[in-house]
């Protein structure tokens, strides 16, 4: 810790005024936030690994002259067992996806809108982070190959699979492994492997923009790895639907910075390594639970087993018939029971179709002019209502605007757990989501919204209403009314005011200047 306040001593010129060191990550660095005199932090690092530690500050030079999003190295000690990083902050997408996780995968829009940033921004450091880079400084090793596959199914065989006790032909097993570990590397890659990237490794500036941190394991290799580890990280618990559509956002981003195989092999690739990174982690859970003794990898265990369950449903891509047939007996074994969920509470949701929402045909003749034109600036009002008390009242005099019938959808107020919550409740906004039916909908309204704020904008008129009505003003049309508001707001920056009259609850969301 000295030699750490030293090395910040040459670097600012002062001795910190203090120095506070951080909760410990899965690797053995220590992380101090180093305060100076101006208020400004700095994270300091101390590092056992002089290899690792050079590993981390070539790539992150690297990256920061590809103008990647990565902290800048500010100072290194000759001996690079201690160096100085920008300090990115507290929070990262792990922990603002945490409520996502305690729902049992119920991830709400801002938490989905977080993981498509940052899954479209994976393939900038993949593809445009390799050019130029000299794998040899890649530490422990600079490529993904045959070896290092064999040695982590084979960690997962001795650390996890004995230990369940479970029978099987070691020679078979291991001859299937080969074959596994051929295909994995069959295809050559050019691009840089993070190897660890997951939600805790990506923290998230007061802006909610993405900087990628801890790819010191980060070799050449096949961009699949990283895509798998991501979205099939267990304790994630991301449903079917979120990953198929992830998967698709990182397909097309990657499209901008390479060129990519067709959509049918990328999903049999990035299958192969699913499969391949379940077996990696269960692994890494076996020896840190079963050996270590470390509760937090034992109860991780129950949810990558279920993504094995998941897989096997895939055979026609694994050729590996006795290696799959003894995962089969793995996901059977009394203490991997599956509990089935109750419908309500599982996570994939219900499937919906996509609407489309009809162009309306070019108007005849040139744009008409009234006594409201250029009168501006516009405000909208936005109510949510019960249908049994009325649709409220227009108070601006020019005859309303839009009212919306909600209870088509789902209705989460059937349900004991939401009777007394609304639209503007986490759990009640996680249950629409999840079900899909009210995106949907408002998809179709923003369509129309859109349309016609723009048009009034254009014109000058100063007023507009929308209406959302529900059984009870409660649950469905409190969502929709406050999901409009925030979304034209956030899209024209015009002045809202959202009113839900059955809840006595007004809010103004004030024009941009």
């Amino acid at each position: 810790m000295e030699k750490l306040a030293e090395l910040y001593k040459r670097w600012k010129g002062e001795a910190p005024v203090s120095m506070t060191i951080l909760p410990e990550a899965g690797s053995k660095r220590k992380y101090y936030r180093i305060t100076g005199n101006d208020g400004e932090s700095v994270i300091g690092v101390v590092g056992n690994s002089r290899d690792e530690n050079h590993t981390f500050i070539y790539l992150t030079k690297h990256f920061t002259d590809r103008k990647l999003p990565v902290p800048h190295i500010l100072a290194v000690d000759d001996d690079e067992l201690r160096y100085l990083q920008t300090d990115l902050g507290s929070t990262s997408l792990f922990d603002v996806l945490r409520g996502g996780r305690e729902s049992g995968g119920r991830y709400n829009m801002r938490e989905k809108q977080l993981l498509t940033a940052v899954i479209r921004e994976l393939p900038n450091i993949q593809i445009r982070g390799a050019r130029g880079l000299d794998w040899d400084v890649c530490y422990p090793q600079p490529e993904f190959d045959v070896d290092s596959v064999l040695f982590d199914l084979n960690y997962f065989k001795y650390c996890f699979l004995k230990a369940t006790e479970l029978e099987f032909h070691e020679l078979k097993l291991e001859a299937n492994f080969r074959l596994f570990a051929k295909d994995l590397t069959s295809e050559k890659s050019e691009s840089f492997l993070y190897r660890d990237f997951q939600a805790r490794n990506v923290m998230l500036d007061h802006a909610g923009k993405p900087y990628f941190i801890d790819y010191q394991g980060g070799r050449k290799g096949p961009y699949y790895y990283d895509v798998a580890s991501f979205l099939w990280q267990a304790a994630a618990k991301y449903p079917f639907k979120l990953r198929r559509e992830l998967v698709y956002e990182y397909y097309n981003s990657l499209k901008n910075y390479t060129e990519v195989p067709s959509v049918r092999h990328f999903v049999e690739r990035l299958s192969l390594f699913v499969l391949f990174r379940t077996l990696q982690v269960l692994g890494a859970y076996g020896f840190r639970g079963y050996f270590e003794h470390k509760k937090h990898f034992i109860d991780s265990i129950p949810p990558a087993i279920d993504n094995l369950r998941e897989l096997l449903k895939l055979k026609k891509f694994f050729p590996y018939p006795y290696m799959m047939d003894m995962l089969r007996r793995l996901t059977e074994l009394p203490q991997f029971a599956h509990i089935e969920e109750p419908a309500l509470s599982r996570a994939d949701g219900f499937k919906t179709t996509q609407h489309t929402v009809y162009k309306a045909h070019p108007q005849d003749g040139p744009a008409t002019f009234s006594k409201y034109d250029g009168k501006g600036p516009l405000v909208v009002h936005v109510y949510s209502f019960s249908y049994r008390k009325g649709i409220p009242e227009d108070v601006s005099g020019n005859g309303g605007g839009y009212v919306f019938d909600c209870r088509a959808t789902h209705n989460p107020g059937r349900y004991e757990p939401y009777k007394q919550l609304t639209g503007l409740d986490e759990p009640v906004i996680r249950f629409l989501e999840d079900d899909g039916e009210i995106i949907s909908f408002l998809d179709c309204v923003y369509a129309m919204a859109d349309h016609h704020v723009r048009r009034y904008i254009q014109r000058g008129f100063t007023n507009l209403m929308f209406c959302f009505g529900c059984t009870g003003g409660q649950h469905r049309s409190v969502y929709s009314a406050q999901h409009l508001a925030e979304h034209l707001h956030n899209k024209f920056g015009i002045e809202v005011h959202v009113t839900h009259r059955e809840q006595n609850i007004s809010k103004v969301f004030h024009a941009k200047k």
